[in-house]
């Protein structure tokens, strides 16, 4: 059986891939919402945050031949505990990274290496400013805007937990905006406009990401967009959904 840790976008393509090469399939998402869209036939999902030593006992538990390590650029936690898990317990680990885009030059654009230096600009250049960046870091974005008056717009997954999360910090429901990504440029610039918002704050997140829509409607309204830098990826990594398919299955089949 092959552990696919995911949740994206890219994840589900990789699954459905290897289901029809023939493969069994166990899904790993950290949410509900992750779990239902996983969910397809052939593939089996199960639910949760798992640390290194719950991806040892789950991977020993369901016989575990390798794993694709699929989930977002940004949750390197994740990625560091299935690769040191899958090291501990002598099981291939790939690494599939989603293709970069190239980060255009304009003065519209900015990037910034963590969420506490996206959130500092941000309230810097802004009274209205839209996070779309999940609802893990979403108090950074809160407890820095607490302190200088300004409004975040969290723009997240409609899971139950994270909207949960948003109001126990505070949040107004009216400033969050719970819906499934990508969004197109048209959604973008109807949603900055919408709220008159000066700033967004948005990840490296790619293509599969919807990222250059959103710096089209960056330019478009002519509000910053602040973008967090991607973790670098280890150098062994593969960038297709094909490339990931492959070479699970040669382990597999070793």
């Amino acid at each position: 059986m092959i552990l696919v840790i995911g949740g994206t976008s890219d994840s589900r393509a990789i699954a459905g891939e290897l289901v029809n090469k023939g493969a069994a399939v166990l899904v790993s998402t950290a949410t509900g919402h992750g779990a239902g869209l996983a969910a397809g036939s052939g593939i089996e999902v199960v639910q949760g945050r798992l640390d290194r030593e719950q991806m040892k006992v789950l991977m020993a538990a369901r016989g575990i031949k390798v794993l694709v390590d699929s989930s977002h650029p940004y949750a390197d936690l994740v990625s560091r505990n299935a690769a040191a898990a899958c090291k501990e317990s002598g099981i291939p680990y790939v690494r599939y990274s989603r293709p970069r885009e190239e980060i255009p030059r304009s003065p519209l654009v900015e990037t910034v290496d963590s969420y506490a230096g996206a959130a500092a600009r941000a309230c810097e250049a802004g009274n209205t400013i839209i996070a779309a960046t999940g609802g893990k870091t979403a108090g950074v974005f809160t407890e820095e805007a607490a302190g200088r008056g300004k409004r975040i717009i969290f723009r997240v997954i409609p899971d139950p937990g994270t909207i949960k999360k948003l109001i126990g910090l505070g949040v107004a429901p009216g400033d969050i905006v719970a819906m499934q990504g990508p969004f197109s440029e048209e959604m973008n610039t109807a949603l900055i406009r919408h709220y008159r918002a000066e700033v967004m704050v948005t990840k490296e997140s790619g293509s599969s990401g919807g990222f250059l829509e959103k710096v089209r409607a960056a330019e478009k309204t002519g509000v910053l967009l602040i973008v967090v830098r991607r973790p670098p990826e280890p150098e062994e990594a593969v960038c297709t959904v094909d490339q990931a398919v492959r070479l699970a299955l040669v382990y597999i089949n070793d």
